[in-house]
């Protein structure tokens, strides 16, 4: 994994278990559903950015070598699978 992302996907997780114990809180104390959903929200968003980061990396180091490598044909599979995880949200 290119260490620039590395960096950048361990902070947004690092982020992202803050807000879930930050849920949980929320929950323990009866806080307001709509609050809730909005930091929910939140997560699912920050979760979709750690998404994006793989991806923007997977592109950049594996599908590459695949592609040169001439297993273009596993690059296309592994980012179309990719493209219908992304469908279904």
């Amino acid at each position: 994994m290119k260490k620039e992302i590395q960096k950048r996907v361990d902070r947004r997780l690092k982020i992202i278990e803050g807000q879930i114990r930050g849920l949980q809180k929320m929950v323990t104390s009866e806080a307001y559903c709509i609050d809730i959903i909005t930091q929910t929200s939140a997560v699912r968003s920050a979760l979709s950015s750690v998404e994006d980061l793989m991806l923007e990396n997977h592109l950049e180091e594996h599908a590459q070598h695949q592609i040169k490598g001439r297993q273009s044909k596993k690059a296309m599979r592994e980012i179309m699978d990719v493209y219908k995880l992304a469908k279904k949200k």
